[in-house]
């Protein structure tokens, strides 16, 4: 007969110790330990080994071909994987609950009619799964659906249906019946996700995992969990809002620079294809406090409006709040106006907001942040067909940025007159005969001389 002993398990990096302790040794992080059971016996269900035995091979002798991909028929998720789907590759994504993660799941599985998917779920039944489908008002007659958390019946369907795409809702929920630990523990993770990484490898089938996050934002499991799958993905958004964003933190076999935009329906996810037309206002009234900075994601070029609002501190004490924009930088640019523009707004709430819910942390932003609050500090419109894409330094010099051309071409695709970028570009590689006007400049005064004839 076997026993049961008590092990405390790091939840950052899988590392054991026999008795709780505050500080991992491993990797440093604090009050990361949790207590776990485990069987110390031999199970009379364990499995035999029947590994092949992998022979080493020189590197000149291994053939450079292009691993074959499935396309998923989502060009969006398509574009963050860097092609498609990997065959034998396990593919994690992970958000907040109700960011749309089994939504999305679950509109790949029907998209992907040229192949047999099965969708597998631990968190809802069949039923469930057939009344989304229908709201999405897609099908799909090479779809199936299971709901299972036994790892070891999952595996038996698995080798029955021989499925050219496996889908798992969620990770989290499964659990292998040789492991004494309940479902979700960081052992039942680790084991699951391993198993499944050697399903995927041996088949030469596609994975795709669903997981749950903690409350900091992080997966939830063991650190361990990213390191066994080849490519993690995160779907990021406000709930507030519409636009969702999927991104890759990890891809073996592409960039981690792409990202894709969905917009949340009734009807399910959709493709974003052009996102600076449904992130900047398309109505012909000239506001003041708004301005269009043309930035850039990854390697995709978007415009995107910065709205602000500068106000009289109505309690003494005056507000700094920021949507979409970090609000320490947000305290720097105040501060450089101040300092270097003359402008004093230390007796002024301001708040800042990005259009549409995003998060951008790309400088190109600075200084469309800066037109935005002297604009709303004036109560002057700037013009609605001005964008601006530069870096503001401390001594409130306009700093250049990285591919300024891709930003010049998005402005000037959607009907731009002017884009205000830095002098100290140099040559930009543009067709001569281009439709926009390229505004230099050096110093902040000079932006502010531009835009606003006299100041402060």
């Amino acid at each position: 007969m076997g026993k049961t002993r008590s092990v405390f398990v790091c939840t950052s990096c899988g590392n054991e110790t026999p008795k709780w302790i505050g500080r991992c040794p491993s990797c440093g992080q604090w009050n990361t330990f949790r207590e776990e059971t485990r069987f110390t016996g031999k199970p009379a269900g364990t499995r035999s080994l029947r590994n092949k035995m992998a022979e080493p091979l020189p590197l000149s002798e291994i053939s450079p071909e292009r691993l074959p991909r499935l396309d998923t028929r989502i060009s969006e998720l398509n574009r963050v994987l860097g092609g498609g789907l990997v065959k034998g590759s396990v593919v994690l994504i992970g958000g907040e609950p109700g960011i749309g993660k089994s939504t999305l799941a679950l509109q790949v599985a029907l998209a992907m009619k040229d192949s047999k998917v099965l969708y597998i779920s631990g968190e809802e039944s069949t039923e469930q799964i057939r009344m989304r489908a229908d709201r999405l008002k897609t099908g799909n007659d090479h779809c199936y659906v299971l709901s299972e958390v036994m790892l070891e019946n999952i595996f038996i369907h698995l080798d029955k249906l021989k499925p050219d795409v496996v889908i798992v809702d969620s990770v989290q929920t499964l659990q292998d019946d040789e492991n004494e630990s309940s479902s979700g523990s960081i052992s039942q993770i680790r084991d699951c996700t391993a198993r499944l990484l050697k399903f995927a490898k041996e088949t030469a089938t596609p994975v795709l995992l669903i997981g749950h996050i903690t409350k900091d934002g992080s997966l939830a499991g063991p650190k361990i969990l990213e390191h066994i799958v080849d490519t993690v993905l995160l779907f990021e958004g406000d709930q507030q809002y519409f636009f969702r964003i999927l991104r890759a933190a990890k891809n073996r076999f592409g960039a981690t620079t792409e990202l894709g935009i969905f917009e949340m329906l009734h009807e399910g996810l959709r493709e974003v294809k052009n996102p600076s037309e449904v992130l900047i206002n398309t109505s012909n009234e000239e506001l003041s406090g708004i301005s269009i900075a043309a930035t850039i994601d990854g390697i995709r070029p978007f415009l995107i409006e910065v709205q602000a609002l500068v106000s009289t501190a109505a309690y003494g004490i005056p507000q700094r709040v920021s949507s979409g924009y970090d609000l320490r930088k947000l305290n720097m640019l105040l501060a450089v106006l101040e300092r270097r523009a003359g402008f004093r707004l230390a007796t002024r709430d301001v708040f800042l907001n990005l259009a549409g819910g995003l998060r951008v942390t790309d400088p190109a932003i600075d200084l469309a942040v800066i037109v935005a609050i002297l604009s709303s500090s004036r109560d002057k419109p700037t013009g609605k067909k001005k964008c601006f894409s530069a870096e503001v330094g401390l001594s409130g010099e306009i700093r250049p940025v990285s591919r300024i051309e891709s930003r010049i071409r998005e402005a000037e695709r959607l009907g731009f007159d002017e884009i205000m970028i830095s002098a100290a570009h140099g040559r930009i590689n543009l067709p001569e005969k281009k439709e926009i006007k390229l505004v230099k400049v050096r110093r902040l005064e000079e932006v502010l001389k531009h835009l606003f004839v006299s100041y402060p």
